[in-house]
């Protein structure tokens, strides 16, 4: 039997309709493959009971609806979404820039591996509430994205300091409420979380610095990253300035996105 590689790995991820095949891990010895051929994957595979559903036809409770474990079972449910579209995304990202620098394309493949990770913790969460991924709908709304992913430089302003780095604040705020709410078990996943995404964001920065170079970052970051998105969707409605210095950001990169008012994805004021 042939060893796999880092492409067929990242193929199975975006592509297999079998949940548990598509979380499965990088095999133990799996090495980077060498430079190759571009792979743009139109779309993910998913299993018949979680389809990509239009946003209109998903809810997902506020914040609030931590105090109240069905709620929250909700919320852990679209949180497994993200993880998952994430860990599609970066697969995706392995196979569309199969010829790029090998030091970017083993981040991707460390970062997808995360993602995964983080997946499976939010389901099992759900789970112990009474809900399994499947149960609820969910968006697709990463993916929707994949006109701003088509370069490295894109991508890592698009997921790494957009979404991800939105995410510092995030994984903080929510594990605040399950706290607040006595469920120190999901607060313990969302910690996790947020320790991984302080690497996740600087492994963006670390290639904006090096797919930009000798350009002021935030002036990049801000040409790519143009509306609906840009710094008010890279931040929650609190701002952890510390765990951006932690990922490696410079003073006007923090005090851009700390001057933006916080968005939600439909527009609307994120209080």
């Amino acid at each position: 039997m042939s060893v796999p590689t880092v492409r067929d790995f990242a193929r199975r991820v975006v592509l297999s309709t079998d949940l548990a095949e598509k979380l499965a891990p990088p095999p133990a010895g799996l090495v980077l493959d060498e430079p190759g051929e571009p792979e743009r994957l139109l779309a993910p595979g998913r299993p018949l009971a979680l389809p990509i559903r239009a946003g209109r036809d998903v809810t997902v409770p506020p914040i609030a609806g931590m105090r109240d474990p069905s709620q929250r079972a909700r919320i852990l449910h679209a949180l497994a979404n993200h993880e998952l579209q994430a860990a599609e995304l970066f697969a995706w990202a392995l196979c569309a820039f199969a010829d790029a620098p090998a030091g970017f394309r083993a981040g991707l493949l460390a970062i997808c591996a995360d993602e995964q990770r983080h997946c499976l913790a939010y389901a099992a969460r759900a789970r112990a509430l009474g809900c399994e991924l499947g149960d609820c709908p969910v968006t697709g709304h990463f993916w929707h994205q994949l006109d701003r992913l088509a370069t490295p430089l894109g991508f890592v302003c698009t997921m790494g300091l957009t979404f991800e780095n939105a995410n510092l604040d995030f994984t903080t705020e929510y594990a605040a409420a399950a706290r607040a709410a006595g469920d120190h078990a999901t607060a313990a996943v969302l910690d996790d979380v947020h320790a991984d995404e302080v690497d996740h964001v600087r492994f963006a920065w670390t290639w904006l610095g090096r797919l930009a170079p000798d350009q002021p970052a935030w002036e990049v970051y801000t040409r790519i990253a143009t509306h609906p998105l840009g710094p008010h969707r890279a931040r929650g409605a609190s701002f952890d300035a510390a765990a951006r210095r932690r990922a490696g950001f410079d003073d006007d990169f923090i005090a851009g996105l700390a001057a933006a008012l916080p968005r939600r994805p439909g527009g609307g004021e994120r209080a």
